[in-house]
């Protein structure tokens, strides 16, 4: 390959979008394994290549030279092939300096705590440092403070920087630390980009605590690496702001959420045939799986629906950049908001009552009265769960363009 990302596991990356985004190369995500290593770095068939984990300090010893600065932290993350000798570099501190300064975290004088201690985890010291952090201290599994006794001595800790691989895709339930045992936190980073908020990140926005994902980072990194890559100097702060917004945009899941009749799947298709994405309804394929609803209520009970309704609702949440519709009682279990969040942004379809019609087909709300007080009881929590409320005035045309507009 001329240009691409080496790594163990690669089913999570962005990079290739990000790349090709940027120049006029392809991009192309290689997968090693740990035994392969070896003979890939020898054979040097490549141009430039970005280095991800297991193997940023690994690559190191195949190297002919190293960059001063990222020699120092321990870790690259990008190599260039200059006539047959080897030129390793780290644009993930410039990366990360860069999101940690546009979520305008302040450092100085702080006490950082860095979760991991693999090659990202080197880099986030070396850019605490960088912005004056008082006291930067490493988690690990293993080391003299970790999981356990962290909280003990470490609860009054300023920021938190995740650079564990714990929740992301396709394991997005794991939350490596438990935010709420600290007294004083400003700010969350997690290096991770997929989903666009991991759980920790949900955790503070739940607790009111400033957050950001890797996602910046991980743009910001491939415009520095794709400058060595090519020799071409790029502006770097405007190309990353581009190309961030585009991407959010793209990888970013739309969701309806409402009561039954209020439009979603229309508005939901309509939606996704404007914007040339895949439309995805929860009911659907639960019905897919497990026969009809009404039936499935009728024999199974309402626990069992609920249960393949999250299960439904967790699956489609891995995805990206769809629009997709949930069934009216969806929001009624916190899982399987968190799940939509983590790659989603919530609209909540406001339909007035009278013009919702009950029928046969949809159990708990069959009659008009049943229809009232379901409503009655959800109205809250369609309303605290969602990015947005989208009047529905029965126009398909004008709630897309609604919800078009809020995006």
């Amino acid at each position: 390959m001329k240009y691409g990302l080496i790594g163990e596991k690669l089913g999570h990356s962005f990079s290739k979008v990000i790349h090709e985004k940027i120049a006029d190369y392809t991009y192309e995500l290689r997968e090693v394994p740990k035994d392969g290593l070896d003979r890939f770095m020898k054979e040097r068939d490549f141009l430039g290549i970005n280095v991800t984990v297991p193997y940023k300090s690994a690559v190191i010893p195949y190297l002919d030279y190293i960059d001063p600065f990222a020699e120092k932290i321990g870790a690259v993350n990008t190599v260039v092939n200059r006539d047959g000798k080897l030129y390793g570099y780290n644009t993930d501190f410039g990366g990360l300096k860069s999101l940690t300064e546009r979520a305008e975290f302040d450092y100085k004088g702080k006490k950082v705590l860095i979760l991991g201690s693999g090659g990202t985890s080197r880099t986030a010291k070396a850019v605490a440092e960088s912005l004056g952090a008082g006291e930067i201290v490493t988690i690990s599994r293993s080391g003299e403070v970790n999981y356990e006794n962290v909280y003990e001595v470490y609860s009054d800790a300023d920021f938190i920087i995740n650079t564990t691989p714990v929740g992301m895709y396709p394991d997005m339930d794991g939350c490596p630390i438990d935010l709420g045992r600290f007294t004083r936190l400003s700010g969350v980073t997690d290096v991770v980009y997929n989903p666009l908020k991991t759980r920790i990140c949900l955790s503070a926005e739940a607790q009111g605590i400033r957050n950001t994902n890797g996602l910046y980072m991980l743009v910001c990194q491939a415009v520095l690496a794709c400058s060595l890559f090519t020799g071409e100097e790029l502006d770097t702060e405007k190309v990353t702001d581009e190309i961030y917004k585009e991407l959010l945009k793209e990888k970013q899941n739309i969701v309806l959420i409402g009561m039954p009749g209020s439009g979603k799947s229309t508005i939901g298709k309509a939606l996704a045939e404007r914007l040339g994405r895949e439309f995805a309804d929860t009911d659907e394929i639960i019905t897919a799986r497990y026969g009809n609803i009404p039936d499935i209520f009728a024999e199974k009970g309402e626990k069992y629906f609920r249960d393949a309704e999250a299960q439904a609702v967790k699956g489609v949440s891995k995805l990206n950049g769809m629009v997709i519709a949930t069934g009216g009682g969806a929001v009624l279990r916190k899982e399987n908001v968190d799940a939509l969040r983590q790659n989603g942004k919530l609209f909540f379809l406001n339909r007035p009552l009278e013009d919702i019609i009950p029928t046969d087909d949809r159990p708990l709300s069959s009659d008009y009265e049943a229809l009232k007080k379901r409503f009655e009881e959800r109205y809250d929590i369609y309303v605290s769960s969602a990015d947005k409320e989208i009047y529905v005035d029965g126009n398909v045309d004008n709630a897309v363009s609604r919800i078009l507009e809020s995006l």
